[in-house]
């Protein structure tokens, strides 16, 4: 079977990075045909350098990388530097990157790559805020039904919020392009908070990583380790969460993923619920279903394909 076409949007991040190493670590499986960069972990001005410094972490300059969005729709930007960092990948000490960035504004590039290729043939894999996202299909309504699907890293149902009590961070720092998105009609799959938590880091795995003994397994031990140190006192766990590979995984895997058809709509409305993804499991209303929404994974077979990548990797 030929490799899937994908491109991932994405604000790097530690788990990002991860995400981006398990697509690179799978080119029988996976063509990346390039990365948008959008604010949201950090702000845009490092997000971008940020995808530059994992593709030449992994010796691989030729995938474009393209600078989107710097701010939200419609509200002030958020960041989580509390999280990943005050370059969003803290943990590791890159080289300032060398590879210069495409030109194009990313959701123009988005709307040329998917138009000009054949129908569903592409898979977009949001990691961030959805605003790129939102503004190519602004500018192109027909993405929806030419992508072969969205999977996308966002929202909580049964979870709650990791930035507010009911809001994950990726919907609530643009809650007005996540809400554009959902209501696309594009082909959408959800790995929430409900999904991701599920996915936590062990010592054992990422003693393994590091043992990989590659530049790659060895930089991805220290981002993860410092990556980690948050969620490990915020939920009392072993290991953090694992959010974005997961997006990836469930490309390469989706026997590993269970989950169900949903409607999903995003509160934008101000106020305590801001952010929330409001998802009818139970189809108590007569909204349509606009998304797939995973609600379980095999976490070691997980993390089994991840490491398997990065072996792979240099």
């Amino acid at each position: 079977m030929a490799p899937r076409s994908i491109i991932i949007d994405t604000d790097p991040g530690q788990d990002d990075a991860v995400a981006i190493m398990l697509a690179l670590g799978r080119p029988d499986a996976v063509e990346l045909l390039g990365l948008t960069a959008v604010a949201g972990n950090v702000p845009l001005h490092l997000t971008v350098p940020n995808c530059l410094k994992l593709l030449e972490l992994a010796g691989r300059t030729d995938i474009p990388v393209f600078a989107g969005a710097s701010a939200p729709l419609m509200v002030p930007l958020v960041t989580a530097e509390h999280v990943h960092g005050k370059t969003g990948l803290d943990g590791w000490d890159f080289p300032e990157p060398t590879t210069p960035i495409r030109p194009e504004f990313a959701p123009d590039w988005i709307v040329e790559t998917v138009m000009s290729r054949p129908e569903k043939s592409v898979t977009l894999l949001p990691l961030g805020p959805l605003t790129n996202v939102a503004l190519a299909l602004a500018k192109e309504p027909r993405l929806a039904e030419r992508l072969e699907s969205i999977i996308l890293m966002g929202g909580a149902c049964v979870e709650g919020g990791n930035i507010t009590p009911t809001a994950e961070f990726n919907i609530f720092v643009d809650p007005h392009a996540a809400a554009r998105v959902f209501a696309s009609g594009a082909d959408i799959v959800v790995l929430s908070l409900d999904a991701t938590h599920q996915a936590q880091i062990t010592n054992d795995w990422l003693t393994a990583i590091k043992g990989l003994g590659t530049r790659v397994g060895v930089a991805f031990e220290g981002l993860l380790t410092f990556y980690e140190r948050f969620d490990t006192e915020k939920y009392g766990t072993d290991g953090g969460p694992l959010h974005d590979p997961m997006t990836v995984a469930h490309l390469l895997a989706p026997h590993l993923f269970t989950g169900k058809r949903v409607n999903v709509e995003v509160e934008t409305t101000p106020g305590l619920c801001f952010g929330q993804t409001v998802v009818d499991r139970w189809a108590v209303t007569d909204r349509p279903k606009n998304a797939t929404w995973v609600t379980g994974l095999d976490s070691p077979a997980v993390f089994d394909l991840i490491l398997d990548a990065f072996r792979r990797l240099p």
